[in-house]
């Protein structure tokens, strides 16, 4: 057979992950925040882009959705390989179109009206900045006090507890080596060998800076820190103090042997046990340790008067953003064609399109996987987690024909409030456990609240083991292994049954006298 080159020319169509494709796949991902700070970036560098105010104080509508308990009809086109909803479709579809055609907001000259400086005096002074008897001029949180650091309480306290200015110097050197929860990280070995001190010395300035609020603050260990804490109440007795040190039979809950140890009765045992739950483990986490952020629902589900669910996209999480195209009209109008601030202002009107297009979608996107789980999760939502059924992607991508991909990045750090309070997403996506009675699947989060229920609910005497869990179980339709118990056990930081049992007895004796 004779081998020869040949030339053949072929044309077949394929799904290509563009740059823009890309980018719009991380919008979908993003959360709130991250979000916001991309769209002012992108309308810093934008001149089309315009960020609308939402003042009209309502829902809109294209972003709202009925969830209704039972199953629906849902149209669609594609198959499962979305890539995402075709590239997020090819036009803006209903994307607000009217603009503000106004210039006189665009690159102002100056940067706005000041606030003013006392606030209070606002309505006797009129020539204030922000003054004008209305009192609009300013914004009250301009005046509020930040909360103060670990190291901000610290660094105010050690020029009143250390007055040499070498202590001071070693004094500072250790606060830079506290943790968020205010323990000491470094050795004092390695601060006397960095600083040229004697260990001794350094030890001395560290004893001195462990009598300063918060109380247990540079604790090297937690038994230091409930030890600092103890001897600032003036309890660190020679009981307290064996108890303390001796933690690891504590978390055992071997209460006979630190009878021993400690030299005490049960009853007294018992009353050091509850002054040590009265203590800080982590003094310094009470502290602003950074920017901390609520968590903003991005989806908000209701009860409807059918007794369905209407599901609707948070108004504050859904940004405005709108292409000013009489500004392009009116530059482009008056720029020639050739030149390259033309090419840059087609191309920033290509860009502010894109964004539009994708922000849209996106928020299609959400609430089309939003109305989906509500649906899957209706028995939730009713009667609470005993009933919430096993959920994973395929399903759900499945329903609303979408790939799982999209589904994924959809409930990435996203929440969603209804009547039984705020979830993650991921929250409703759980494990499948099979029934004993070959009935429907359980879901393994309402296995773990079973078993956290039974655990709560049992007598001093008649403590649930492992297997006693199993079998309570098995005689409510979940099949379960003994090891699962004892890892959902684990996970919960619920104790042994021998642990329990030690403790609850304990504490019946002490309520009985």
């Amino acid at each position: 057979m004779a081998l020869a080159a040949s030339l053949f020319l072929r044309q077949n169509q394929s799904l290509v992950m563009t740059p823009q494709l890309m980018q719009s796949i991380q919008l979908l991902q993003m959360t709130h925040g991250e979000l916001t700070q991309f769209i002012e970036q992108e309308v810093e560098k934008n001149p089309l882009l315009e960020i609308a105010a939402n003042d009209d104080g309502g829902r809109d509508e294209r972003f709202t959705a009925e969830a209704e308990p039972s199953p629906t009809e849902r149209g669609g086109d594609g198959g499962q390989a979305d890539l995402y909803e075709t590239a997020t479709s090819g036009t803006a579809g209903s994307a607000p179109e009217t603009l503000d055609g106004g210039l006189d907001n665009v690159f102002p000259d100056d940067a706005g009206p000041r606030a003013a400086d006392a606030p209070e005096l606002i309505g006797q002074w009129k020539s204030m900045p922000g003054g004008g008897g209305d009192g609009e001029g300013y914004d009250l949180d301009d005046f509020v006090a930040s909360r103060k650091t670990l190291r901000d309480v610290l660094n105010e306290q050690i020029p009143f507890a250390l007055a040499d200015p070498v202590d001071r110097l070693i004094a500072q050197h250790l606060v830079d080596q506290l943790d968020e929860a205010g323990y000491l990280q470094g050795s004092t070995a390695e601060t006397a060998a960095k600083l040229g001190k004697p260990a001794a010395e350094i030890e001395r300035v560290l004893a001195r800076l462990q009598e300063l609020d918060p109380p247990g603050v540079f604790a090297r260990s937690l038994s230091e820190c409930l030890a600092i804490q103890l001897r600032a109440r003036d309890r660190l007795d020679p009981a307290m103090a064996a108890l303390v040190g001796n933690l690891e039979l504590l978390a055992r809950r071997d209460f006979a042997t630190l009878k021993k140890l400690c030299g005490v009765g049960e009853e007294d045992l018992l009353d050091m046990l509850a002054e040590i739950r009265k203590l800080d483990p982590k003094p310094g986490t009470r502290y602003e340790t950074g920017a901390s952020e609520a968590v903003v629902p991005d989806i908000v589900v209701r009860a409807a008067p059918d007794g369905s669910w209407h599901v609707e996209l948070n108004a504050d999480t859904l940004p405005r953003v709108l292409v000013n195209r009489d500004y392009y009209t009116a530059v482009s109008s008056r720029t020639s064609r050739d030149s390259a601030d033309y090419g840059f202002l087609n191309e920033c009107l290509q860009t502010a399109n894109w964004l539009t297009r994708s922000l849209d979608q996106r928020a299609r996107t959400i609430l089309k996987v939003a109305s989906e789980i509500v649906r899957q999760q209706d028995a939730f939502l009713v009667n609470g987690v005993d009933h919430l059924r096993p959920l994973n992607l395929k399903t759900i991508a499945e329903a609303i024909r979408m790939h799982e991909s999209t589904v994924s990045r959809v409930t990435s750090n996203k929440y969603m409030l209804t009547p039984r309070g705020l979830f993650e997403l991921k929250y409703f996506f759980t494990v499948s456990i099979g029934s004993a009675e070959g009935g429907d699947s359980h879901s393994a989060e309402s296995v773990r609240h079973r078993i956290r229920s039974m655990i709560a609910q049992e007598a001093p005497e008649a403590v649930l083991s492992d297997d006693d869990i199993v079998d309570v179980l098995r005689k409510g339709g979940v099949e379960l292994a003994r090891r699962t118990v004892a890892k959902y056990r684990e996970a919960m930081n619920i104790p042994s049954s021998v642990q329990r049992r030690r403790e609850k007895r304990a504490l019946a004796k002490a309520s009985a006298t």
